[in-house]
């Protein structure tokens, strides 16, 4: 999986390139050798060719220069104090590794390469310092080789992961494109090993939580607000190369990638991705508004690995999103990508053999479960209630009107329509079994339904008014 370099990275690098560096001062002034200075000048600014034969003729001497060896200090300890010089040895180090793949096998063979560069990630908290910029892309390219030769995960191996991966994450986070760019392609260069994404999963909150912000903000969703997705109301986007909150085709292709990889992992990962960031509406929604058929491959590849391997969870989910109606559209698209389309039919057939077997109870149950609520047909129709309401309190020791209670019991402020439909839903059941009005106050539906009397959403106060106005059919004796 190759991608190429992010442009602001290249920039960064042909302009360091570029700069005239007094070789023979730093020699005086003690931040190199003179052995230092003749390795460089020996692979510095020839043809790849020489350059090759060159460190192939020395590997062991171009292996001490970059990482050290015993008592000998690498060239950036030396250096050190001279940031130009680091800067200028970071980016030729990184070529050097490109253009001599034996180099990197030679400095994989040591027992702590990485040492000068990981203590590198962490010199600035400036996200812009070409420094650890320079350092993580020189580790990047060390730790995905040995990641995915080595016979067992390496403790060196973890710590550096752990590092680039808290590294990447401030870059994720950053205002400008061009670094948050750097930071999800590096965390998809390393994401190559089931090892390496289950440390990737463990630092989520740090390394996920600003990807999971890129794609919401893509669909026009605030980070907090989620009606959006489940409505399905964004707007397309005004231009191909820009989808909603200014993100950038390359951008959402390249966090795309980084969830595609993660959903490799889809029994340890699966449930949490939906219970946390809601990733079965969410993509729902991103296929509504994918710009791209590489965009869409990655999309359907991603919820074909979670819902084939969580599908108790997640395939109830895909259904109450509308994800088989969204399916049948992209059917009718003229769609070219054969992976893409054996995911197509394989999600299709999935979600219809699940929909077959379902009950209007059954569907019901589901999205209680979800944990949210929206206006979805059983939610009006009096014959479901009438039909089905003794079994939702009854069924498994109260569990779904537990459920219902759970649900009421959040503020929802960014989708009050959860509360008008649980209220709705609460009036119906004491209207269907009156005898069960103790059991269900006891849960503090009743309370709950009271309070909300109050509530500034008039399809809130209008649906709890109902809801108590049920209760004063009756006694209040129970």
């Amino acid at each position: 999986m190759s991608l190429d370099p992010p442009t602001y990275l290249n920039s960064l690098q042909n302009n360091i390139r570029s700069r005239p560096i007094p070789w023979e001062g730093a020699v005086r002034a003690g931040n190199i050798t003179e052995d230092h200075l003749k390795k460089i000048k020996a692979v510095d600014k020839v043809r790849k060719e020489q350059r090759k034969q060159t460190v192939e003729g020395n590997l062991d001497g171009y292996c001490t220069l970059l990482i050290g060896s015993g008592d000998s200090k690498s060239v950036l300890e030396y250096a050190s104090r001279r940031n130009d010089i680091v800067q200028y040895i970071l980016v030729l180090a990184t070529d050097l590794l490109n253009d001599v793949p034996l180099l990197l096998s030679k400095i994989l063979e040591q027992s702590q390469p990485y040492n000068a560069y990981i203590p590198l990630l962490s010199q600035s908290p400036n996200p812009e310092d070409p420094v650890p910029l320079l350092s993580s892309t020189f580790l990047t390219t060390l730790v995905a080789t040995s990641i995915t030769t080595a016979q067992k995960p390496l403790d060196r191996d973890t710590l550096a992961l752990q590092k680039l991966f808290g590294y990447f994450s401030t870059l994720s986070q950053s205002s400008d494109s061009g670094l948050q760019d750097i930071g999800v392609q590096g965390f998809s260069s390393i994401l190559r090993t089931s090892n390496s994404r289950r440390l990737y999963w463990e630092q989520r909150k740090q390394a996920l939580d600003p990807l999971f912000d890129t794609l919401r903000s893509a669909t026009g969703a605030g980070k907090d607000s989620d009606s959006t997705l489940w409505s399905g109301a964004t707007s397309i986007r005004s231009a191909d190369t820009s989808l909603s909150g200014g993100v950038g085709l390359q951008l959402l292709y390249h966090v795309l990638l980084v969830i595609w990889q993660l959903s490799f992992e889809g029994e340890l990962v699966g449930e949490e991705l939906e219970r946390t960031y809601e990733i079965v509406p969410l993509y729902t929604q991103l296929l509504r508004l994918s710009p791209k058929e590489k965009t869409t491959r990655l999309l359907l590849s991603t919820l074909n690995n979670l819902l084939t391997s969580n599908k108790n969870n997640l395939v109830p989910a895909a259904v109450l999103a509308r994800l088989p109606a969204l399916l049948g559209n992209l059917k009718g698209r003229h769609l070219t990508d054969p992976d893409l389309l054996e995911d197509l039919d394989h999600l299709t057939e999935m979600l219809d053999e699940y929909t077959k077997t379902q009950t209007t109870f059954d569907e019901y149950a589901a999205e209680l479960q979800s944990g949210r609520l929206r206006w979805s047909p059983p939610h009006r129709n009096p014959v479901f209630w009438r039909d089905n309401a003794r079994k939702i309190i009854e069924n498994n020791s109260m569990e779904l009107p537990k459920k219902l209670a759970e649900i009421m019991g959040k503020s929802w402020d960014d989708d009050k329509q959860v509360l008008a439909v649980a209220c709705n839903d609460v009036g119906n059941l004491v209207k269907e079994v009156p005898e069960k009005r103790t059991q269900l106050e006891k849960l503090g539906l009743k309370g709950r339904v009271m309070e909300l009397m109050n509530e500034s959403n008039e399809a809130v106060r209008w649906e709890s008014l109902r809801a108590v106005g049920e209760w004063l059919r009756y006694s209040f004796d129970g």
